[in-house]
C-alpha cells in the first residue's frame, strides 16, 4: 500500500459516522485495511478509496512558500503589520489575520472595523485595509457603508500558515 498522506475533510461528522456504521454492520467480519479505507471513503461521499485519493491530490494545493515569506516580512516582532506589501497576492494573504480578528456572523459598524484594523497595524492607514478586505472578498459592506460583515469562508493553506506563525511571535 502507498504511504502517501490522503487528507479527508468531512463536513458533517454525524452523517459520516452513521454511514460508516451502516457499512460496517453489513460486513460479515472486521474488514481489512484496504476494505476499511474503501468504507471510510464511501461514508465521506466518494465512490471508493481511489476516487478519494484522486480528488484529494487535485484539491490540496501546494503551499506557496514565497508568498508566505513575503507576507511575514511586513509584520513586526509583535505580529503587527508595519507596511503594505507590493504584490497583490501577498496583500490578500496579509489580510487574513485581520479577517480572523473580526467576529464571525456579526454586523459591525465602520468604527468597530477600524478599531479591529488599527489594533493590528503599526502604520496609519486602516482605510486601505478596510477597502482591501472588501476588494479581496473577505468582508462585505452595505451600500451606504454603515454595516460591515466578515464573509465566512475557509482560509487558504498559506493564510492558515501565516496566522499560525504570527501567533508564535
Amino acid at each position: 500500500m502507498s504511504k502517501d498522506v490522503t487528507p479527508l475533510y468531512v463536513a458533517d461528522i454525524s452523517a459520516f459516522t452513521k454511514q460508516l456504521r451502516r457499512s460496517l454492520a453489513g460486513q460479515d467480519a472486521l474488514p481489512g485495511h484496504a476494505a476499511m479505507m474503501g468504507l471510510v471513503a464511501k461514508a465521506a461521499g466518494f465512490q471508493n478509496h481511489q476516487h478519494l485519493r484522486n480528488t484529494a491530490t487535485k484539491t490540496v494545493p501546494a503551499l506557496d512558500e514565497l508568498a508566505l515569506k513575503r507576507a511575514l516580512r511586513v509584520f513586526d516582532e509583535n505580529g503587527r503589520m508595519f507596511r503594505w506589501p507590493k504584490w497583490t497576492k501577498v496583500q490578500g494573504l496579509c489580510l487574513w489575520p485581520f479577517w480572523a480578528r473580526m467576529p464571525a456572523h456579526q454586523d459591525l459598524s465602520e468604527k468597530e472595523v477600524n478599531a479591529v484594523l488599527k489594533d493590528g497595524l503599526a502604520f496609519d492607514d486602516h482605510v486601505l485595509l478596510r477597502r482591501s478586505l472588501i476588494d479581496h472578498k473577505l468582508a462585505e459592506r452595505t451600500i451606504d457603508g454603515r454595516i460591515y460583515r466578515r464573509i465566512e469562508q475557509r482560509p487558504t493553506p498559506e493564510a492558515l500558515a501565516l496566522m499560525k506563525r504570527l501567533k508564535q511571535l
